[in-house]
């Protein structure tokens, strides 16, 4: 009944979601890219990512590579491939933006964050009006655990951008930080209505917080949700969907969740982890008894 329902809805589904196959986007070397506004990966030495799973229908592509002014190009429906020319920018202030977002994607300590927060901080004193970096400097002031200016910064980026879904997603993150539920919840799903449905961030925040109130089967929804609009691109849901079918006592789909990782992530921090418990849960789903 469960496969028949689910083709049910395969078939149901508007064709444009199923219909998936691959593109190859052409642009400067490691560029990041995101179709719309879902962040799909960044391009090689060679300035190419070909990305498997693209819907049918017209879509929104942004590419920002350091150096360069960021562009947004429109895919038309039956395209396979794109090219993004990027036009050098002396910007001072999207050239700051640029190494701020690179010294927060890589940082390693708190030492490395404050030096992305004055990087963002730089940017905003040339436009102080850059919604963009106001999130980013968020994103920093979160991992260092100064929540109250984290907030003053959402505030400062929808004074501009007043229906700004990833700020509001962050603004989800900081309050789950701060163990406030039920405002997360409040602002995650904002997010998702100010996303137009699309905010995997968003979902993947929400589940957790339905996780940390005990609504595990709630939070698999969510996980499931977020999923399907990141078309594998984020291999670590599916270690947070395996575990929280373990908490439900679902070893089966707990497998299935824990082999997609791995599938994805086979060198990924929490492969060793995963294959140490993968037989004992194979076991369970197929109703063995677990002598300890």
């Amino acid at each position: 009944m469960r496969v028949v329902f689910a083709a049910l809805l395969f078939l149901l589904a508007p064709a444009a979601i199923r219909a998936q196959s691959a593109l190859t986007i052409t642009t400067e070397p490691n560029a990041i890219v995101w179709i719309d506004e879902i962040r799909r990966g960044t391009t090689d030495a060679s300035g190419k990512l070909t990305l498997n799973k693209v819907s049918a229908g017209r879509h929104s592509v942004r590419v920002r590579a350091n150096g360069f002014k960021e562009s947004t190009a429109a895919l038309l429906p039956g395209r396979r491939a794109l090219s993004v020319k990027l036009v050098p920018t002396t910007d001072e202030a999207e050239v700051l933006f640029q190494q701020a977002e690179t010294a927060r994607e890589t940082a390693r300590d708190d030492s490395s964050r404050e030096k992305a927060a004055d990087l963002y901080r730089d940017a905003l004193k040339q436009r102080p009006a850059f919604p963009a970096a106001h999130v980013g400097l968020a994103r920093v002031l979160m991992d260092l655990n100064d929540f109250k200016q984290a907030h003053a910064e959402i505030d400062a980026a929808r004074r501009t951008r007043p229906a700004y879904a990833e700020a509001s997603a962050v603004e989800g993150r900081i309050y789950r930080e701060e163990a406030f539920s039920d405002d997360a919840i409040r602002s995650f799903r904002r997010a998702i209505r100010e996303g137009g449905g699309v905010q995997p961030e968003a979902y993947v925040g929400l589940a957790r917080v339905l996780e940390d109130k005990g609504q595990t089967a709630e939070a698999i929804v969510e996980f499931k949700k977020a999923l399907a609009q990141l078309s594998d691109s984020e291999p670590v849901i599916y270690q947070m969907l395996g575990a929280a079918y373990e908490k439900i006592e679902k070893p089966k789909e707990a497998v299935t969740a824990y082999e997609k990782y791995l599938e994805l992530a086979p060198n990924g921090s929490y492969a060793a982890a995963i294959r140490s418990i993968l037989e004992q849960l194979k076991r369970e789903a197929a109703g063995e008894q677990i002598i300890p």
